[in-house]
């Protein structure tokens, strides 16, 4: 799971496209294609956004739901914490905590 994260992670497109799930949850592909042009200059087609966010799915940082012929982006940032869990900072209050 850490490796998909990572990967998804290391794309600038992707990192912008979290961006703006975080900014505004809940869109559709054509609202997501519409800021990336319109806010960002990237002229990219609307399938690169797809497999773009097809790339996040499969991290597990965006989850979608369908709502009618509707389907909805969510930024999911659980595998975030994940990952910044994974690597505890000593509290260095606690003699115990830190390394010698």
């Amino acid at each position: 799971m850490a490796e998909e994260l990572f990967k998804a992670l290391a794309d600038p497109t992707r990192r912008t496209i979290l961006d703006e799930l975080a900014d505004r949850s809940g869109q559709t592909l054509f609202e997501i294609c519409g800021r990336l042009s319109m806010k960002h200059r990237l002229g990219l087609s609307r399938q690169a956004v797809s497999q773009h966010l097809a790339v996040l799915e499969s991290a597990g940082l965006v989850e979608t739901r369908r709502e009618g012929r509707y389907k909805y982006h969510d930024l999911n940032t659980a595998p975030l914490r994940q990952i910044t869990d994974r690597w505890p900072v000593p509290d260095p209050s606690r003699p115990e905590e830190s390394t010698p």
